[in-house]
């Protein structure tokens, strides 16, 4: 199993610093969640039902119905590569490590590229990236995406891109396009869990081409996602004033973390954000994460590329984080 963010328990252990007196800025995740609102007996009682409403708030929310909702992204990120004979597959990286194995597990002629264009020139039958990419939190610009993915089409070609942290700046989706005759092989790859704090609730979207949907939809049977969290995900979905806030609180925070980092920090290269999480790369990149440890403080440190992600802390948890890099600032 591949590691990620939010293994909170073990780094408790690790350095003996009881559970409940940790910050987790390692996953990304918003640290204000969506309200969770009463939930009725029926939603745990009854099977879900694919009618509920879901898919309808889901197509209003991101503006395309041609979409399969799915428990979060990793079901549709391990079964997608199936749906594919074997072929040649770019993936731009470094970024979310489980697309590359999933890819690599079913068989296909991977290659890890550095930019969209390098991955064009090998004319491969997919390209798979994210955006804003995790973890170097890299941007591609929408125009450049759809002419990327009209190129591939001319060619049969599929551009599958993973938005999962795409919410809090919705000027850079081009989820509304996916499956349409704009971009008929143009997948995109959607999730609650991080711009609305409900990674636990596992609910998630892909959109793109009807037939290929029908096909996964085979693949992962009947009630993928609860009832519960299907009545959550509909409440967050229909909830403007709420996003609308959320977008601004998201924006506020990755900015004061960014310049808090550059302050502190003094990185290699510039600071980059996607307002959930900054990134960061630098030859200490190993002692910061000690540093931060000892503190308390858990964040992302990807050790063969020298880089720290660090998630956005809540408010009340702001100036111990603030005290803790300014204190290795000093001492540097």
């Amino acid at each position: 199993m591949l590691e990620h963010g939010g293994r909170l328990r073990a780094a408790a252990q690790a350095y003996g610093i009881p559970l409940d007196r940790w910050i987790d800025l390692s996953t990304g995740i918003s640290p204000w969640l969506y309200p969770i609102p009463d939930i009725p007996n029926h939603a745990w009682q009854r099977l879900p039902e694919p009618d509920d409403g879901l898919d309808t708030i889901a197509a209003q929310y991101y503006g395309n119905s041609n979409l399969l909702a799915t428990a979060g992204s990793q079901p549709a990120i391990q079964l997608l590569p199936t749906l594919f004979e074997p072929c040649r597959v770019a993936i731009i990286g470094p970024t979310y490590n489980e697309h590359v194995a999933a890819w690599r597990l079913t068989g296909h002629d991977l290659h890890l590229v550095d930019t969209l264009n390098d991955a064009l020139e090998i004319q491969p039958t997919v390209v798979v990236l994210c955006n804003p990419n995790n973890p170097t939190a890299t941007h591609h610009q929408p125009g450049h995406l759809l002419a990327a993915a009209e190129q591939l089409n001319q060619r049969n070609a599929w551009l599958v891109v993973d938005e999962a942290y795409g919410d809090a700046y919705p000027e850079l989706s081009i989820t509304k396009l996916a499956g349409t005759l704009v971009a008929p092989r143009l997948i995109t790859l959607r999730s609650l869990g991080k711009f609305f704090g409900l990674a636990g609730a596992r609910v998630g979207f892909l959109f793109g081409d009807s037939i290929l949907l029908n096909r996964l939809a085979d693949k992962l049977g009947p009630w993928t996602i609860n009832g519960p969290a299907r009545f959550v995900a509909q409440k967050a979905l229909a909830d403007t004033p709420w996003q609308t806030h959320q977008i601004a609180h998201i924006r506020d925070a990755g900015l004061r973390l960014k310049q808090l980092i550059t302050r502190t920090v003094a990185p290699v290269e510039p600071v980059k954000s996607t307002g959930l999480f900054s990134t960061f790369t630098t030859a200490d990149a190993e002692v910061i994460f000690e540093h931060l440890a000892r503190h308390g403080i858990l964040v992302r440190l990807f050790r063969e590329a020298s880089l720290i992600r660090i998630g956005i802390a809540a408010d009340h948890e702001w100036k111990r984080l603030e005290n803790v890099l300014q204190a290795w600032h000093t001492t540097t």
